[in-house]
């Protein structure tokens, strides 16, 4: 069966595409018993949706897939650690583990600037896992807002 790496370079391959789309470059991928069931990228801008995160859209992909909103036994895999939008989400699509590549010290709702999945408020427990190639995640996004800063001089 695929590791970790594995899936994560798969949601880099969908980072790679919302770069070249000018999106922040994020990608995510659902799976369940080591097959990918839906792949999605940032979409905000082209979508002119700002809940059109590369977690939410990988989420609406799998449910469709699967014909339940309830992911029981999908793993998330993301390049970024989820805003508080996207834990919420992904607690209630029942996610049962989440493996992120690389912190987000602004947003990140899972351990950075919020731990969400601690709350014992929840109804659903989802496992963690991060700094699943986190260096290559980093690499990716510092170049696309270095890219950005560069352009707007």
């Amino acid at each position: 069966m695929p590791d970790d790496s594995h899936f994560m370079k798969l949601a880099l391959a969908e980072a790679g595409q919302a770069e070249t789309e000018g999106e922040v470059p994020v990608g995510a991928v659902v799976v369940r018993e080591g097959e990918v069931i839906a792949a999605a990228h940032n979409r905000p801008i082209g979508l002119n949706d700002p809940t059109a995160h590369a977690e939410i859209l990988a989420l609406r992909a799998a449910a469709e897939k699967l014909g339940n909103y309830r992911l029981t036994g999908c793993d998330l895999y993301v390049t970024l650690e989820p805003c508080a939008m996207c834990v919420g989400a992904l607690v209630h699509a029942r996610i049962r583990r989440l493996v992120y590549a690389t912190a987000d010290p602004k947003a990140g709702a899972v351990a950075s600037c919020l731990r969400l999945l601690d709350s014992p408020h929840w109804n659903h427990r989802v496992e963690v896992s991060g700094g699943v190639l986190a260096d290559e995640a980093t690499a990716l996004l510092q170049q696309f807002f270095s890219s950005r800063r560069d352009s707007d001089r």
